[in-house]
Formats: structure tokens, C-alpha cells, sequence
């Protein structure tokens, strides 16, 4: 008996793998940075800028790929930023010096800039209303598991093919993947002849008529408490990515090997933590059918939690309490991940990916500056803990700023746009 795949399963899944797809391509360097740093002569921080150089793109991309992923769609949006991203990491295993190898990072943010804004585009007609957490919460595991695999996947393509090949051969993973998304994938999900009734049921339905314009002012004024509150979870997430292998193999005296494990473990506490925040928040939206409650009691909770995770390594220096505290701290922080991506579908269902883009400038602003000045803070000092618990002041203010969302304001409520919690009471 042959199984068939829901095509709304499918699409889920393509986008699963363009989530862990793209962060194995940011954060590959960090597992490779001890031999790229050896090689081209790098200070750490020179070092930091070259991990910032991919967000400076990606931060502007944020709400123009938003825009490209809403005026164009996500079928090609998402073909030909695989495309970019893919080139610029096979580029990146040719490179000679700090200006190439900052110009490789800096195409790589180009290409990913519009991923997640499009992919949250995409997700808007294709998952139903009351499983948008869930969706995100998936969705966001993959890169986390992206982040948990690279580092001994990279380690072990380093001993075989040097770091060099590394960059070659996922990159070309990535030309794989943009091939399989612009062959399946549909903007509409009526036009996909894999599509049945049942599935289109139970999609939210698309605006009748000519697009309208984004309200940019209106928009901003609503989102600016979102981006903050992202900042702050962005600010932890890209200290991690960024720095964590480097934590290990530096301040331990570890081998490459043995710091890719400590650093994988960690980043594999953020898949759990990814998919169950997504659920939880599903969970309590279904029952209490309060959009604020469901997506706010996930946030704080991972952020208050995020932070007490990382108070015994001021006390405590043990390379087995230090990796348990990171990675429940990395579990807690992605907690939010679900509900927060939920918040721009929540707020603006017209205006999905502009959104969500504008959310995710906080996080790439984020990836700018905690790189940097990590970099600096460790060659200023030589101490690998104090951009850690830097970041717990980062968390707190994130904590206290997720007061201040409104998820359960949509801009379309007055226009007759289903709402989750309205999805949610009609079933």
C-alpha cells in the first residue's frame, strides 16, 4: 500500500529542511573559525567582525525581502535566495584573506536576509490558523538542529576535505534544496494538484482583490515592541552561535573534537526547546483562546528562565556545570521561538512577511553588534565568561519588553480577517 503525503506536510517539511539548511550555512564558521582564524592571521576581534558580516545584509533584507517574499511570493523568493546563499558558501572555501572572507559572510546574509520573513509568508496560507505555533516551533527545531549537527559534521568534513572543502559541500547541499522548493512548491495552495479539499478547508482563506499597500507607520508603532523583544533573544542566540565552540576549545584547552561535542549537546537542547514552545503556546491558545496569553506566558517564561539558567556559572567554572547551565539557558531562550514568530501572523495576517521581517531586525541588529562585542570584551580581558553573562541583562529587559506586545490586536480584525483565536472558537 503506497503512502501519500498531504502536500500541506510537504510543504512543512521543505521548509523544515531550508530552516536547518541555512543555519548549518551561518554557523559552520564557527566550528571552522579555529583554522580559518590560524590560517589567515585573525585576532578575535577580527574574528567578530567577520562572524557580524553576515547580518549586516541580513539586517536590511529583513523587511525588504519581507516585502520581495510578499510581492513576489515564496516560490521564487525562496528559489533564488537559496541560490545566493548557496554560491556564497561555496565562495567562502576560496578565500585568502579578512576582506574575502568577510565579503563571503556578507553575500551569505544577502542571500538569507528574506528566508524567514518569505517562509513566514508562505506558512500564512499554508498552516492552518491554530497551528501557527506549531508550525514555527518546528520549523525553528530544524535550526536548531542544523545548529546542534554542525559542529562535528563540520569537524569531521574538516579532517577529510580540510576547511576549505567543508564550505564546498554544504554549499552545495543548498543548491539541492532550492531545486526540490521551486519544483514542488506553490504560492497558491489551490494551484498544487497534490492539494485536497479536506487540506484547503482548513486553511485560512486569501483577501479577495487588489493587494493592499503596507502601513508602514501604523505597522512600525505596532511591531516596535516585538523587534525590541527579539533583539534581546538575538542577543543571546548569536553569542552562542558565533562563540560557543570557541568558548569550549579556548577556555578549556579542548581539541576541536571534543569542543564541537560540547557545543553540539548545547545547541541540542534548543531543537527540544524549539519544539515544545511552538506546542505549548498552540496548547493555550486552543484552550483559553487568548492570543496574548498563549503567546506571552511562553516568551517571559523562556526569558526568566533563559536568565536563571546562566546564574551558577558566575560562581561555578566546572566544563560539565558550565555545559549543563548553557544549554538549559539555550533550551529556555528557545522557547520563545514559537510564539514570537506566531506574534507578526497574529498582529498583521495581511502583512505576514513584512512583518515578521520587521520582528527579525531586531534579531539581525542583534548579530551585528553581541559578535563584536564579544570579540572585543575577550581580547580586552582574555575572559570567555563575561559575554555570557553580559547577555543576562539582555534577557532581562527582553523579559520585562514582551509586556508591552499585543498580539491579540490584528490590524484585520475590524475588516472581518480571521484571527487564531477566532479560527480557534469557530472549530
Amino acid at each position: 500500500m503506497r503512502i501519500r503525503f498531504k502536500a500541506t506536510h510537504v510543504v512543512l517539511a521543505l521548509l523544515c529542511v531550508m530552516y536547518f539548511i541555512t543555519y548549518v550555512d551561518r554557523v559552520n564558521i564557527g566550528t571552522a573559525a579555529s583554522d580559518i582564524q590560524k590560517e589567515l592571521g585573525l585576532s578575535n576581534t577580527e574574528l567578530g567582525l567577520v562572524f557580524s558580516a553576515f547580518a549586516y545584509p541580513y539586517l536590511l533584507f529583513q523587511v525588504i525581502g519581507g516585502w520581495v517574499g510578499d510581492r513576489f511570493g515564496p516560490r521564487s523568493t525562496l528559489f533564488w535566495c537559496g541560490m545566493i546563499w548557496a554560491a556564497a558558501t561555496i565562495m567562502t572555501g576560496f578565500v585568502h584573506g579578512l576582506a574575502a572572507l568577510f565579503v563571503a559572510r556578507f553575500a551569505l546574509g544577502f542571500g538569507e536576509g528574506a528566508t524567514f520573513p518569505t517562509a513566514t509568508r508562505a506558512m500564512q496560507y499554508w498552516t492552518p490558523a491554530g497551528r501557527r505555533g506549531f508550525a514555527q516551533g518546528l520549523t525553528h527545531s530544524f535550526a536548531r538542529l542544523g545548529n546542534a549537527i554542525t559542529p562535528p559534521v563540520v569537524a569531521m568534513l574538516m579532517l577529510w576535505l580540510t576547511w576549505r572543502g567543508a564550505f564546498v559541500v554544504l554549499g552545495m547541499v543548498s543548491l539541492l534544496w532550492g531545486i526540490a522548493w521551486v519544483w514542488y512548491f506553490r504560492n497558491e495552495p489551490r494551484e498544487h494538484a497534490s492539494v485536497t479539499a479536506e487540506e484547503l478547508a482548513t486553511l485560512p482563506p486569501r483577501p479577495q482583490g487588489e493587494r493592499p499597500k503596507v502601513p508602514w507607520g501604523p505597522l512600525l508603532q505596532r511591531m516596535w515592541p516585538v523587534t525590541l523583544t527579539y533583539f534581546c533573544y538575538g542577543w543571546c542566540l548569536w553569542l552562542y552561535l558565533n562563540w560557543l565552540p570557541l568558548f569550549f576549545k579556548n577556555n578549556y584547552g579542548l581539541d576541536i573534537k571534543n569542543s564541537a561535542l560540547f557545543a553540539s549537546g548545547v545547541f541540542f537542547a534548543g531543537v527540544i526547546g524549539d519544539s515544545i514552545g511552538g506546542v505549548i503556546s498552540d496548547r493555550i491558545l486552543e484552550r483559553s483562546g487568548n492570543v496574548r496569553l498563549a503567546r506571552l506566558s511562553v516568551t517571559v517564561t523562556g526569558f526568566a528562565g533563559a536568565l536563571l539558567s546562566l546564574l551558577p556559572i558566575l560562581f561555578v567554572h566546572d566544563i560539565t556545570v558550565v555545559a549543563l547551565c548553557l544549554s538549559v539557558g539555550f533550551f529556555c531562550a528557545e522557547l520563545v521561538i514559537g510564539p514570537m514568530w506566531s506574534i507578526p501572523m497574529d498582529i498583521a495576517p495581511k502583512y505576514s512577511g513584512t512583518a515578521s521581517g520587521i520582528m527579525n531586525t531586531g534579531s539581525a541588529f542583534a548579530a551585528i553588534v553581541s559578535p563584536l562585542v564579544a570579540g572585543f570584551v575577550i581580547d580586552a580581558t582574555g575572559n570567555w565568561y563575561l559575554p555570557f553573562l553580559m547577555s543576562m541583562g539582555l534577557l532581562l529587559l527582553g523579559g520585562f519588553s514582551a509586556f508591552l506586545m499585543h498580539p491579540e490586536r490584528p490590524f484585520e480584525e475590524a475588516e472581518g480577517m480571521v484571527t487564531p483565536a477566532k479560527a480557534v472558537a469557530a472549530r
